[in-house]
């Protein structure tokens, strides 16, 4: 009953049954589908996550994932994920959070959204993605963030197993906060597996100011 457990805390655990394919290389693989905005919108949005651990910097493609990134702005603007921690840590994989408190308790959240994984957008090392449950299109409050290229989470097919992991953002500082946060001693806490022994929590989640938008021809 502990893995049906965790399905419900999702990153869905059948992928891990299938092999991870992230190298845990330092330097991630390279995207094949533009992120930057257009030409005169508005440069990507970029959250600040403050944990106990340090500070991670992300910076979101609206462009690429737009209801992923409208939902996660949603929960940030709210204050939803102040206080909560990264409940599931797994070393060469991933570290996973936004819905749990540090007794392991649920937050109540919103209403799931569409899954964007077929966008393009890769599974790299740095990337920020949807977790969700077996159904594809269960993401809610949580996500993750791979520590290397997991090929294997990618958009395949749009069967209920080959839907893969919406990627809507990226660490653009901070990374050596999310390595040292995934190496943390983990167990286990009731039916929960790769929980940190000492909660790492996120204390403040916010919005950056708004950088300038990018000019025509300006190279991205």
């Amino acid at each position: 009953m502990a893995r049906l457990s965790l399905l419900s805390t999702p990153l869905f655990l059948g992928a891990i049954l299938l092999g991870m394919s992230g190298c845990g290389a330092s330097e991630p693989g390279k995207q094949t589908v533009s992120t930057a905005p257009a030409a005169g919108h508005p440069a990507n949005p970029r959250v600040l996550i403050e944990t106990s651990k340090g500070n991670i910097t992300v910076e979101l493609f609206p462009g690429n994932a737009p209801q992923s990134v409208g939902n996660f702005l949603n929960y940030v603007k709210t204050g939803f994920y102040e206080g909560l921690i990264f409940h599931r840590v797994i070393p060469g994989f991933m570290i996973q959070g936004g819905g749990m408190t540090p007794d392991m308790a649920e937050k109540p959240k919103n209403a799931p959204i569409p899954n964007e994984a077929d966008n393009g957008l890769k599974n790299l090392r740095g990337t920020l993605a949807m977790a969700r449950t077996g159904d594809p299109d269960s993401a809610s409050s949580q996500f993750f963030i791979n520590v290397a290229d997991n090929a294997f989470l990618d958009h395949r097919g749009k069967s209920y197993d080959t839907w893969g992991y919406a990627v809507f953002g990226q660490v653009v500082g901070g990374m050596d906060v999310v390595d040292a946060i995934v190496a943390v001693p983990r167990g286990d806490r009731g039916p929960y597996q790769d929980v940190p022994v000492e909660p790492v929590v996120m204390k403040r989640v916010t919005m950056l100011p708004e950088a300038a938008a990018p000019t025509a021809g300006a190279k991205q």
